[in-house]
């Protein structure tokens, strides 16, 4: 996937209703856009409109500067919420690991090579493990020790940190701590976590053994939303593996780091592509 494109891109809610999609165009038209991908969505049930929408800034005649202020107009008029990007502005990620370090490294190499389009400006870990893989990208890495008795301070220095190299997004690449709601709060539909089972099923610790225990023929991986709820987020992206009655726990791990590494790729990329929009705990991912 070629970044070098200087594009924007809109990503809209609002209750659905008939000339939505004539509105939005006009609009981008009035000033000479070129519409260079425009994907929809309606959710009957909800009674919902969503909508991507991409345009080629050269030759578009609105400053972008000046696009709050002139679309916010239509905007009130059909109840949207919207936000707009622009793909000159990298987003600023920061991964949060602790021992396991297959999701890590598969994240720098995708970034290393182009496919991630952003900047890492940080690395936060409560272990020293992974700071050799930091080291070698040439990531700042800081070790936040987290305890049951400095939850609260842990966090405090993570933010000071978060904050001062100025992150967009999270990703917690096998993070083996709990935030707390404070935390989430603090991050709406920005922190992305890989649950190591197919949520719903198998929640919490060990699922692995959970799934092993109950003779499952699939093993998967979800990528989702951090929320105020345990593994309850809003879904991103999902896979599973066949296993048979032959392999033992530690296949079902084995073939469960292959399932992360990719799930959880794809889930910020799509992120970081302006290609997810959240509502009622559920995700529409735009292709």
């Amino acid at each position: 996937m070629s970044h070098n494109k200087n594009s924007a891109t809109l990503l809209i809610s609002c209750p659905d209703k008939k000339g939505l999609v004539a509105a939005i165009a006009n609009f981008l038209m009035t000033y000479n856009a070129n519409i260079m991908h425009a994907d929809q969505h309606q959710d009957v049930s909800e009674n919902l409109f969503l909508m991507r929408i991409e345009w080629d800034l050269n030759g578009f005649t609105l400053p972008m500067e000046s696009f709050a202020a002139a679309f916010q107009p239509i905007a009130d008029k059909h109840g949207m919420t919207w936000r707009v990007s622009l793909s000159s502005r990298k987003p600023r990620m920061a991964i949060f690991v602790s021992k396991y370090e297959h999701c890590l490294v598969d994240l720098l190499h995708r970034w290393r090579i182009g496919e991630l389009n952003c900047d890492i400006p940080l690395i936060i870990s409560n272990h020293e493990d992974c700071r050799r893989i930091a080291e070698f990208n040439g990531i700042p890495y800081h070790v936040v020790a987290v305890t049951q008795g400095n939850k609260a301070e842990a966090e405090a220095e993570q933010w000071r940190l978060l904050d001062e190299a100025g992150v967009d997004v999270i990703v917690l690449a096998r993070y083996m701590q709990v935030l707390s709601h404070k935390f989430v709060e603090r991050f709406p539909n920005r922190v992305i976590n890989i649950h190591h089972s197919f949520l719903p099923a198998f929640d919490g610790a060990k699922p692995y053994h959970r799934a092993f225990a109950r003779g499952v023929k699939l093993i998967g991986a979800t990528s989702h939303y951090v929320t105020e709820v345990l593994d309850d987020g809003p879904i991103i992206e999902q896979e599973v593996t066949r296993i048979s009655h032959r392999d033992d726990v530690e296949d079902l791990v084995q073939k469960g780091r292959d399932l992360e590494k990719v799930v959880l790729s794809r889930a910020v990329r799509w992120h970081l592509d302006d290609r997810v929009l959240s509502y009622s705990n559920k995700t529409v991912v735009f292709d």
